[in-house]
Parts: C-alpha cells; structure tokens; sequence
C-alpha cells in the first residue's frame, strides 16, 4: 500500500489550489492521509479524486472538518499502527505535542503537521514524520509532501519541489 502524506494546505488562504507537482504524485496512491489545516472541505472533495482520504483537523479547521475528521486517530496498516494528528496547543514544540498525544499508545509512526517543517526521524522505536507543507513552504526552501510505502521494511520519504503552481 502506498500512502501520500499531506498537510497544511491552508486552501484558499495560501494557495488557490492544490500545486501540479502533488496531483502527479497522487495518481499513483492508494490512500491519502492529511494533517490537518485543511481550511475548506473542498480540498477533501479535491482529493478524494485521486485517492480515499482520511485525516485529522488542524487549529484553522472550522467545526465541518473537526466533525468530519476529529483531532486524533489510530490507523492499522497490516503490521504498522500510526497515530495522526495535526499537532497544534499550547506550550512544547509541535513535536512534543504530537508525541505526548499518542504516549498511552502502541504505534510506530506518528505523523504530524502544524509546524510546516518536514521531519523524518526516530525517537527511541518511534518514527516521527512531518510532511511539511506543498502550499506554504513558511522558511524551508522548498514545498514537500510524503509517501509511505507499507511493505516489510516500511519506506518513508518527503517529495520536495519548487514550483507550488
């Protein structure tokens, strides 16, 4: 199963639509997971085309997207669990936050947005995976989004591009 990690699309506020580099990279997807601030439900309309898509609402998502998605899930890939959240509050770095959000749980992959960072990397037996943003770089130099490979070993990857037109 190959999954298409996004987040933080901020659909119309920073971009009037999803970047051409993502669609492309969304055809050949089985699912596709997003990290909230979405903005609008038609950026899951938008999706939905290309792929199923589940998600969790960020702290710009209005009650349509929170009652749609909620703040928090659990997902079980095969043999992987993976805990999704946006990964906004107050107080710690996002990635404390999101961390601190699954501590009760058993999973091997928390995916979390808000910060508009990319970040791959393990804490203890835990990866820790921020896809970024394909709309709102912020201060990175380039837009990414993620892919996640569910195969034994799982593959995760950011897709880095210039050009969010």
């Amino acid at each position: 199963m190959k999954i298409a990690v996004i987040g933080d699309t901020h659909i119309p506020k920073r971009a009037k639509k999803l970047p051409e580099q993502l669609k492309r990279g969304l055809e050949s997807v089985d699912l596709i997971l997003h990290t909230g601030d979405w903005q609008t439900l038609d950026v899951y309309k938008e999706l939905v085309q290309f792929a199923p898509v589940d998600g969790v609402a960020g702290n710009v998502d209005g009650d349509e997207l929170i009652k749609k998605f909620g703040e928090r899930k659990l997902l079980q890939f095969q043999h992987v669990t993976i805990g999704l959240t946006h990964g906004n509050g107050k107080g710690k770095t996002t990635e404390k936050r999101a961390l601190e959000m699954f501590q009760e749980d058993s999973v091997d992959i928390i995916i979390y947005g808000h910060s508009h960072i990319p970040v791959l990397k393990k804490w203890e037996d835990i990866t820790l995976f921020n896809p970024g943003s394909p709309t709102d770089k912020r201060r990175q130099s380039e837009y990414s989004y993620g892919i996640i490979d569910i195969m034994e070993p799982v593959s995760i990857k950011h897709v880095f591009f210039s050009d969010k037109t």
